[in-house]
């Protein structure tokens, strides 16, 4: 008896070790597997996704299409910058300077790990538990505090255009951008123009700090004493799931349409996802930086002259759109097709409200034992199959964005750019010779004309 006993034991170790093994070798098999693996593990993470989705589609074609030395370290300086706040400042003071920092040390002694240990839970998750209501309201009161706190983001998300206003006028002597773009051959600045720009980026840093340790501040109030008031954890909640909010109004008004509720639901998310018990970014937190980054680049091309200002309004809404909604505005499209051509039909498929569902990539080993029993194969087969799978369903439209997003636009905006400085000069000296032939035909400069013969006559 014991001996088959062990024998049982034996043959679950040795299932679970092959299991591991085969799961193991799916994700590090060829070098061109391991790549594609690693590539689909980084598009569901989305600081990750985006970071590498932004450098590539922003920063590579700008840098093979840059017009001079300033505008290659500016945009550099930009891009690095802002990608960094963009995806990983907000997880980054949610969970170390504010989770695990300022806002556990203001709760009470007894409740600090409590509060520590929830507070990656989404709001419906907290609302259903089994905690006592006034420890609901403090969580609730905490995490809306802490996105206030990070306020902080898209308010020196909104300042880095002026910083990198001033890094090129500092470092490059240079704050007119038809110099900037290499557009202007006798590269002439104005020193009440730089004056300006290094004023006005100086006004906004100062602007933005204030803001940034405003926001910290109401955040620990609200964080400290918000539980106590009802009203306060109404507005928390509005605060943290302001899509649900909508939502929910929209249905008052007999407005129901499942797409559109999830779409608002995603992208004005205020509230911090979770990622294995730590914060990661929401999508409606980086819709909110995206956004305000665009009137910050709008604002600072102001000081730098009409063309960045038309520049920055002809690029960077697409960008914003593209960054905001990733490869997902050819994504729906793509898998559409999929459906209709019956390719992949193990990891893309619609449920009942006609959502595409596609399978995470730790869901694709179980995926894959099913079908190694199906289809009489090894599940190691199996899961490399579908690795590829995935990998394609997710790079042809990321692999489409950064063709048509990246280099495309890049190339349309500087040509289009170009054209309007040829055409700015062409009207100035338009002008500058209707001027010329007016003053010549008028009564006033032929007077003078008389009198200088005149004098030349009486010497």
């Amino acid at each position: 008896m014991i001996s088959k006993i062990n024998l049982v034991q034996n043959n679950k170790i040795n299932y679970k070790n092959n299991k591991e093994q085969i799961e193991f070798k799916g994700a590090t098999g060829s070098a061109g597997l391991r790549f594609l693996d690693a590539f689909v593990k980084s598009q569901e993470n989305l600081s990750s996704t985006r970071f590498i989705q932004d450098t590539a589609t922003n920063w590579l074609p700008k840098a093979l299409l840059s017009r001079s030395k300033a505008d290659f370290w500016e945009f550099t300086f930009l891009e690095f910058l802002e990608s960094g706040l963009f995806y990983y400042a907000a997880p980054f003071f949610g969970e170390h300077l504010f989770r695990k920092g300022l806002f556990k040390a203001i709760q009470p002694k007894n409740l600090k790990e409590d509060v520590f240990k929830n507070i990656p839970q989404s709001l419906e998750a907290i609302k259903k538990s089994n905690l006592d209501k006034s420890l609901k309201n403090r969580l609730i009161t905490t995490k809306s505090g802490m996105v206030l706190a990070c306020l902080a983001v898209p308010v020196l998300e909104y300042a880095l255009s002026f910083a990198k206003n001033l890094f090129t006028l500092k470092v490059f002597k240079v704050s007119d951008f038809n110099n900037i773009a290499n557009l202007n051959k006798d590269k002439k600045e104005n020193k009440a123009q730089q004056d300006r720009v290094e004023k006005h980026a100086k006004k906004e840093l100062v602007k933005a700090g204030i803001l940034s340790v405003a926001g910290v501040g109401a955040g620990l109030a609200l964080a400290a004493g918000g539980h106590k008031s009802e009203k306060l954890v109404k507005l928390s909640e509005g605060i943290l799931e302001p899509g649900e909010k909508l939502a929910g109004l929209l249905k008052k008004f007999g407005l129901k349409s499942p797409k559109f509720e999830k779409f608002l639901k995603e992208y004005m998310k205020l509230d911090f996802e979770s990622s294995n018990g730590k914060l990661a970014l929401s999508k409606g937190q980086l819709a909110v930086i995206c956004t305000t980054g665009l009137f910050g680049y709008s604002n600072a091309a102001k000081d730098r002259g009409k063309l960045d200002f038309y520049e920055v309004w002809t690029r960077v809404p697409l960008v914003v759109l593209y960054t905001i909604f990733g490869s997902s505005i050819f994504d729906a499209g793509f898998k559409n097709i999929l459906i209709k051509k019956g390719k992949f039909p193990e990891l893309v498929k619609k449920d009942k409200n006609g959502f595409i569902n596609i399978p995470a990539r730790d869901e694709l080993p179980k995926i894959a034992e099913k079908l190694a029993k199906k289809n009489n194969t090894t599940v190691e087969k199996e899961l490399n199959s579908l690795i590829k799978q995935k990998a394609i369903i997710t790079g042809v439209p990321y692999a489409f964005g950064l063709a048509v997003m990246g280099f495309t636009l890049s190339a349309v905006t500087r040509i289009w750019t170009k054209y309007r400085y040829k055409h700015q000069v062409k009207n100035a000296q338009s002008n500058s010779n209707l001027d010329q032939n007016f003053i010549k035909m008028s009564p006033t400069f032929e007077g003078f004309r008389k009198q200088v013969k005149e004098a030349k006559f009486s010497k």
